[in-house]
């Protein structure tokens, strides 16, 4: 399958460069992946698309303040490293610009010696390994130093990191925000709740491969990153309750449904387990547990635009991104919202 078949044009002035002042005024685009029909709504609305049974899948991945800025001992040259995964507890995974002249053994000083970093190894796709050394709590540093690492789209200083944040975020980890959670308040969800409809949580630290562009002229030669994820067992078992009454599990956002699908058996059933995924979800997937889904509007030739492709099918998809753009819809992480039933 061609990369080149999920491709579409997108002014510029429709790339959303800051969030609204209340995150559930954006707009919601609802779409039938069965017949391709497409209705407009507003996403605190979204409560009336949900009933009582379903279960509501959200991750609960916090985003770490994952973008450094440092000065190379020896040369003074700026350095901006980017935290992807952690090794251990000072050891972590980064993507580091420029990366060519930090060879191993480079020493970069971050906040005028507060955090010190060595490159140690030179790992895949030239990811340097580094081994960050400190006074106090790793976190506390980090977030002193560190800044949300925004995508490069996005052009306007964030004045309230916590807008790139869930209102459900709880554990650390995550290089890049779940975005179609960011819609959600936490009366929202409290209405949501008192509907009826479940709300399990599970866990996955979303890292940047699964927002890289694919490179490869072909879907099927292109490789995913691993992530790490977590499913406990009242989330298990409030998903398994939802398939088992013949109600809908939704996920909210490419990561929960990503979660959910690598961890479910073959009969599509969950238990508590964690691990590491490298699934990529393209059309001709079969979904296992996942029913409907609600999710931003994605990068033309990305995973996630494949994903959804997965769910809807390609021509749906091209044609509801289409209704977006003549609407004037916002795209991307501080965009507008899509259901897709």
């Amino acid at each position: 399958m061609d990369v080149k078949d999920f491709d579409y044009g997108l002014p510029e002035e429709l790339i959303a460069q800051d969030p609204l002042l209340r995150r559930d005024d954006s707009r919601l685009m609802i779409l039938d992946k069965e017949t391709g029909a497409v209705r407009h709504s507003i996403f605190h609305d979204i409560i009336d698309e949900l009933h009582p049974g379903d279960c509501l899948v959200l991750n609960n991945s916090r985003v770490i303040p994952a973008r450094l800025h440092g000065i190379r001992k020896g040369t003074g040259a700026l350095v901006e490293v980017l935290l992807l995964k952690r090794k251990s507890d000072n050891i972590w995974e980064t993507l580091v610009k420029p990366g060519k002249k930090c060879r191993i053994g480079t020493e970069i000083d971050f906040g005028e010696g507060r955090l010190t970093g060595k490159v140690i190894d030179i790992v895949e796709e030239g990811n340097r390994l580094i081994e960050f050394s400190y006074e106090g709590i790793f976190e506390e540093v980090l977030d002193a130093l560190g800044e949300m690492p925004l995508p490069p789209y996005i052009t306007h200083k964030l004045q309230d990191k916590n807008r790139y944040q869930t209102v459900y975020a709880r554990y650390d980890g995550s290089a890049a925000a779940p975005t179609a959670g960011l819609h959600f308040t936490e009366e929202l969800l409290e209405r949501i709740h008192e509907k009826g409809i479940d709300i399990a949580e599970v866990t996955l630290h979303v890292g940047l491969g699964t927002f890289r562009p694919v490179k490869a002229e072909t879907i099927e030669e292109h490789h995913m990153h691993s992530e790490f994820y977590m499913i406990g067992a009242e989330a298990a078992e409030k998903i398994n309750r939802a398939k088992d009454t013949g109600h809908r599990v939704i996920c909210v956002g490419t990561t929960s449904c990503r979660t959910i699908e690598s961890a479910a058996d073959e009969n599509g059933r969950l238990r508590e387990t964690s691990g590491w995924t490298e699934i990529f979800i393209y059309p001709g997937y079969r979904f296992k547990v996942l029913d409907a889904l609600i999710t931003n509007f994605h990068l033309p030739q990305s995973t996630l635009l494949m994903l959804v492709s997965a769910l809807a099918g390609r021509e749906h998809i091209l044609s509801a991104y289409r209704e977006a753009i003549k609407e004037r819809y916002r795209f991307f992480s501080f965009g507008d919202a899509m259901l897709i039933e």
